[in-house]
């Protein structure tokens, strides 16, 4: 919630800081969810029983990520740039590379299951993360409105847009 003594011009100052934030988070959390998918069909394919060497990485991207998911946004991504060395990013690069990611095909059944674990347990909080905030973005929205009507509607937004 915002502090009574924050200008409206801070507090739209610090939702749409927020707002960058959270479409960090979302775009680290599809990538989380991209490297999901493609360890769970490197499942598949094993639990398939085929033998077979996968094709390369490259061929297969289009047929994984081609697959009907649903439940997601209706509202398509924001341009986002997300920093190199951002906490979140550099934590799943940290995750993957723990794990084994780059070279999944090799990891045995109990190690790609691990993975596959610790992929889902990332999303999972990259997922409760961007819930909070958009609690915050919510909660500072409202006050937005509240402050604009008792302030006497758009007069009271230009005023402070000029301060």
């Amino acid at each position: 919630m915002a502090d009574e003594t924050q200008t409206l011009a801070q507090i739209r100052a610090e939702r749409t800081a927020l707002q960058r934030e959270e479409d960090i988070v979302s775009f680290v959390r599809r990538l989380a969810q991209g490297r999901l998918d493609l360890v769970a069909d490197e499942q598949r394919r094993r639990a398939s029983g085929l033998d077979e060497q996968p094709a390369p990485l490259a061929e297969r991207l289009a047929e994984v990520f081609g697959q009907q998911h649903g439940g997601g946004s209706a509202r398509p991504p924001r341009e986002t740039e997300v920093p190199v060395d951002h906490p979140l990013l550099q934590q799943l690069d940290e995750l993957c590379d723990a794990h084994g990611f780059e070279n999944m095909e090799t990891l045995d059944d109990r190690s790609i299951g691990a993975l596959a674990d610790a992929l889902g347990m990332f999303e999972k909080e990259c997922s409760r993360q961007r819930h909070e905030m958009f609690e915050r973005i919510d909660a500072l929205t409202a006050e937005v409105v509240r402050r604009v009507r008792e302030g006497g509607g758009a007069g009271a937004v230009i005023g402070d847009k000029q301060s």
